[in-house]
């Protein structure tokens, strides 16, 4: 496959999960990735893994709710690659389930800084590289979560949804421009995280939650972000984009 050939791409939270999973498809595809985590050695670990199966991939390591680091980034990838094409604000954290009326303050400024305003700072600078390089195309990494609600997680469900909104903003200011964005919402993926943390029959009743009868992977959630960058998706701008197995139908 050549489809991304010539196009520079960031993946933000690259070093693992969705994020490995889009940038190791991205640099299958022909695009030259730049891998941004919060961990050096994990996006080093995915850089050397593309670099093995024939791709091109640099490591950056980039705490996403800090601006300056956002837009070093940026930099970095103009700088080592010549522009910036692609972009997919993935990096996300959550935070210990608790009831609003008893919810960590410090808990809610961390997960809002990285789930909404880091994405903010991904766009506030990837924007302007993609418009000097004659266009682009951006995924926000939002959730299921962004559309629905749970209980105890309410940093994570405000963030989520506050960047469904965020991402339609930029649609709207810089579809014209050439540069198309959209936003993700995953439900329940399957990961050593998850499994380790529920009990088997607590995977059980999550897992039929879903319409599909089970959780999603990575490798699904990646074909549709994929999906979205390429100029398949060229009237695609400003829209919100479930790939839940059905979480959210009811």
């Amino acid at each position: 496959m050549s489809e991304f050939e010539g196009k520079v791409a960031i993946v933000t939270g690259g070093g693992s999960g969705i994020g490995e999973a889009i940038a190791k498809e991205l640099a299958a595809a022909g695009a030259k990735v730049v891998v941004t985590d919060i961990k050096q050695d994990a996006a080093e670990r995915v850089v050397g893994e593309i670099a093995e199966a024939g791709g091109t991939a640099s490591a950056f390591e980039a705490n996403s709710a800090v601006a300056a680091d956002n837009e070093r980034m940026v930099q970095f990838a103009v700088d080592t690659y010549g522009a910036l094409h692609l972009a997919v604000n993935n990096a996300g954290i959550g935070a210990a389930p608790q009831p609003i009326g008893e919810y960590d303050v410090e808990a809610w400024d961390r997960v809002r800084a990285v789930d909404l305003d880091g994405v903010f700072y991904g766009l506030r600078y990837e924007i302007p590289a993609m418009v000097a390089a004659g266009g682009g195309a951006i995924v926000n990494m939002s959730s299921v979560l962004g559309s629905v609600g749970i209980a105890q997680n309410a940093a994570y469900v405000a963030s989520k949804h506050a960047l469904v909104g965020l991402t339609k903003v930029a649609a709207l200011e810089y579809t014209a421009q050439g540069v198309r964005t959209n936003a993700v919402g995953p439900g329940f993926i399957d990961t050593p995280l998850v499994r380790a943390s529920l009990s088997p029959e607590a995977l059980t009743a999550l897992e039929a939650e879903h319409a599909a009868g089970r959780l999603g992977t990575d490798a699904e959630v990646a074909a549709l972000v994929l999906f979205l960058l390429s100029d398949k998706a060229s009237f695609i701008s400003g829209s919100y984009h479930l790939v839940d197995g059905g979480y959210s139908a009811h």
